[in-house]
């Protein structure tokens, strides 16, 4: 089994910053990609930043230049700067990894329970 448990959330104002964790526990196999996930009620879940286990990173084009993620591959964890925020930037914000335990293994994802962020203008 894996678990992921995200921290961090809150509520901040618009230009403010705020800093989410996610740790990843169990078979944390050494092909993966931790991610970055965002929803708003009515809204389909959106990618907010990816990173691989080389540590190459991919933003969303509505985060790019305010949000950074990074990861520490001998803890299993992954975080996320939020910089600048934006009301719109306001969603619960969820830990995703994707990963196969080796060639001829089908790739599975796995999800965090999420964490609350609100930002007001």
């Amino acid at each position: 089994q894996v678990q992921l448990v995200e921290s961090g959330g809150g509520l901040v104002q618009a230009g403010g910053s705020l800093g989410l964790s996610c740790a990843a526990s169990g078979n944390i196999f050494s092909s993966n990609t931790l991610d970055w996930y965002r929803q708003t009620p009515g809204k389909q879940r959106e990618l907010v930043a990816t990173i691989t286990n080389g540590g190459v990173a991919n933003y969303a084009d509505s985060v790019k230049g305010r949000f950074t993620i990074s990861r520490d591959n001998a803890r299993n964890t992954v975080s996320l700067l939020l910089n600048s925020l934006k009301p719109e930037d306001t969603a619960v914000y969820y830990c995703h990894l994707h990963q196969r335990q080796g060639p001829g293994y089908p790739y599975k994802d796995y999800w965090g329970q999420g964490t609350q962020v609100t930002v007001s203008s």
